[in-house]
């Protein structure tokens, strides 16, 4: 059996598992073991929890989620690896200064997580060497998955040489690239590429506005190719068996270096299904709230609260939701849901 970090170097499809309230906003344990063991069964390689699409506030003393979350996630999984002999990836988000990101890094490697994702959000008032030190202090606990988070939700400008020093510390196994910016992508391409160990960091795309394109696309700045090898994003949280069928053709079209036309074609489509799920229309302000709403209409959620009561779908985009759904049904995985949970409920 492979390693969990073999298949993440190899590239595979990583959805940011959404957070499972029951009505009266208090966790669902018995929910969110279902919501995981579905990403399972449809066919992920990996998942990321404890991440932006988990909701940051599981980390605020007055719900005091996250080891619970983190706990539950892992033991679906666990169970999941020994019943398929299948090595799942298993990521769990850490955040904060450094203090605060050990301490989460050393939770999940107690929890028996793979590596950590460490998300610059929420540390605009530090400089661009203190986070790059606290990648190192982290990667000292468990590996490391750097982060270009964008700017709309909380992340920063991060600038070429950034991500060049980042890429010569050991411990670090894959970049997840959210920047929603080409020119910024670029930047993080280029100084992986120029680093001595780009063959041993692993490319994720986080780039929903580009999802398809970005697996596609190839880069070369100093005579060495570099590639996103797969996606690690909150989209893939929703239809995510259709998600792993597309992702498989991707890879066999790089592979044969034959793009077609229906790739190009899908790559739009998923576009504009994210930018409904996302409220990019409203800054991304319902983007939780919209993947949700997609979860619940599928079975796989009774609700679509969140933590915070002001999180919620935005004005137009459930008409936005309709549209898509309708625009584009070979996307959806509603069959396959379908019969999973008749399954279950055997």
């Amino acid at each position: 059996m492979k390693t969990a970090l073999e298949v993440l170097h190899e590239g595979t499809v990583i959805p940011a598992i959404p957070l499972v309230l029951d009505d009266n906003r208090e966790f669902d344990s018995k929910g969110q073991r279902l919501l995981v063991d579905y990403y399972l069964a449809a066919g992920s390689g990996g998942i990321a929890v404890g991440v932006h699409t988990t909701q940051f506030e599981i980390r605020q003393p007055e719900h005091n989620l996250l080891e619970s979350v983190l706990s539950c996630a892992i033991e679906v999984t666990r169970e999941f690896e020994k019943d398929n002999n299948r090595k799942i990836v298993k990521i769990a988000g850490a955040c904060g200064e450094i203090p605060q990101a050990v301490n989460e890094a050393i939770l999940a490697k107690k929890l028996g997580y793979d590596a950590v994702l460490l998300s610059p959000g929420g540390l605009s008032h530090v400089d661009d060497d203190y986070l790059l030190e606290r990648t190192r202090r982290v990667a000292e606990v468990i590996p490391v998955i750097g982060f270009y988070l964008q700017t709309a939700v909380g992340g920063r400008v991060l600038p070429y040489e950034y991500w060049r020093k980042l890429s010569d510390i050991e411990g670090l196994v894959a970049i997840k690239c959210a920047a929603f910016d080409r020119y910024q992508t670029i930047d993080v391409m280029r100084g992986v590429s120029e680093s001595s160990r780009a063959d041993k960091i692993a490319m994720y795309t986080g780039n929903d506005d580009t999802i398809v394109f970005d697996l596609l696309s190839s880069y070369n700045f100093t005579g060495r190719e570099i590639t996103f090898v797969g996606g690690l994003l909150g989209h893939w949280s929703v239809w995510t068996n259709k998600t792993v069928e597309i992702f498989a053709k991707i890879k066999r079209a790089v592979k044969d270096r034959e793009i077609s036309a229906e790739l190009m074609l899908l790559a739009n489509q998923i576009t504009d299904a994210n930018a409904a799920f996302f409220d990019a229309k409203n800054n991304f302000s319902g983007c939780i709230a919209g993947l949700h709403e997609v979860l619940r209409r599928q079975g796989l959620m009774k609700n679509i609260y969140c933590l915070n009561p002001e999180e919620r779908l935005s004005g137009g985009q459930l008409d936005e939701i309709d549209r898509v759904y309708k625009a584009y049904p070979h996307l959806n995985d509603d069959d396959f849901v379908k019969r999973y949970l008749e399954h279950m409920r055997r």
